[in-house]
């Protein structure tokens, strides 16, 4: 996620309101837990409340490689269109096409049903943890890169 704008419990083990401790974070505010090699990634609720209600998602293509840090699709809101960045390198294996009908699930349930795809996970960046993720939202208090 840049410019303005499992899954398991979303409260439970929060170091700060809407940041669950079990997963891993980005500067860019996408998240990503990993199982048996594969992640499955999502964006944060500080980056979907700094959206707004999303209304559009491209997200890659099922197969398609994506590599850590880059550009890998888009999420639109009523107010901005902000990429989409991978946090992890690795091959697509599965989009949450439930999103197509119902964009505002990353609002509602950005840790659970708004997920947006999961991919085998082939090399991971500079992971945050929940604590580093908190101090850096604090910090930020919403700006993007």
């Amino acid at each position: 996620m840049t410019s303005v704008p499992h899954l398991s419990r979303e409260s439970e083990g929060e170091t700060a309101p809407s940041i669950p401790r079990h997963l891993r974070y980005t500067w860019d505010h996408e998240w990503l837990v990993v199982d048996e090699g594969n992640a499955t990634v999502g964006i944060t609720a500080f980056a979907a409340k700094a959206l707004g209600d999303v209304v559009d998602l491209r997200l890659p293509a099922v197969g398609a490689w994506v590599e850590a840090g880059e550009s890998c699709g888009r999420i639109e809101s009523l107010t901005a269109v902000s990429g989409l960045y991978a946090p992890a390198s690795g091959r697509v294996l599965e989009v949450n096409t439930a999103l197509a009908d119902d964009p505002g699930v990353v609002n509602a349930a950005p840790y659970t049903g708004g997920w947006l795809f999961r991919l085998r996970v082939e090399n991971i960046a500079g992971a945050l943890s929940a604590d580093a993720y908190a101090a850096h939202c604090a910090h930020t208090q919403g700006d993007r890169r």
